[in-house]
């Protein structure tokens, strides 16, 4: 769609590099998600423990610690879905004061002479951006929501159930925490990847080395980070 959008208006060096960054974007996402390497990441580890607090839950008589963690996932997702939010009124800015920019942006050394037509091409897709980030954070805020009810639907230790009721329950619980941290991870990447897109306002050359810049620091927190050996030390 990007593409689509402002292909007709970039130079090969341009197109490269915006394609490097779709590569990269696209290719971190499937590798976290294990299609490509059998060696988990942070989030694949965060998922079993997401499994195992849900089932010590099913088990927990007074579960206001439940009601506790769901709050605070809640909480963190609204927060990012305004901060979507918040900067695509920045983006809005930009468009306003488009001239402005552009003229500050000629005066950096080593970058490529601006156009407004491009200069606005670009802030159009870094929204594209931004909006595809509200999207997964909302959806994941709602799904949490549907998490929240599905744990109220288990029932508490010591009620009259079935041991396969209380495992569908679970299930079900555990599943749709699952999809909701996904998407909000999703969100989340969306948001990183922003930033490097940003490099691009200074030229090709600096979109690739922001974007190279992100994708490393991604790829070590979740495959080489103290936060996933304290979580794969235990597996």
């Amino acid at each position: 769609m990007l593409v689509a959008m402002i292909g007709d208006s970039l130079s090969a060096p341009d197109l490269a590099a915006f394609a490097f960054f779709l590569v990269a974007w696209i290719g971190h996402a499937l590798t976290t998600a294990g299609h490509f390497f059998s060696r988990p990441c942070l989030s694949q580890l965060m998922n079993a423990q997401r499994e195992a607090w849900l089932r010590t839950m099913a088990v927990r008589e007074m579960r206001m610690v439940d009601t506790g963690i769901m709050t605070g996932l809640q909480q963190g997702t609204a927060f990012f879905a305004s901060s979507s939010l918040i900067a695509l009124g920045g983006c809005f800015a930009l468009l306003q004061a488009s001239d402005a920019v552009v003229a500050v942006l000629a005066d950096v050394p080593y970058s490529p002479e601006p156009t407004r037509a491009l200069f606005e091409d670009k802030v159009l897709g870094l929204m594209i951006i931004l909006a595809y980030a509200f999207f997964k954070f909302g959806w994941a805020y709602r799904l949490f929501n549907y998490c929240s009810i599905l744990i109220g639907a288990v029932p508490q230790a010591g009620e009259t159930a079935d041991a396969d009721t209380v495992e569908r329950s679970v299930a079900r619980a555990i599943g749709m925490n699952v999809v909701a941290g996904g998407h909000f991870n999703a969100g989340l990447r969306a948001m990183f990847f922003s930033i490097g897109y940003l490099g691009w306002f200074l030229g090709p050359i600096a979109l690739a080395a922001t974007t190279l810049f992100i994708l490393t620091v991604l790829v070590r927190r979740q495959y080489f980070s103290k936060a996933r050996e304290a979580l794969a030390a235990h597996v």
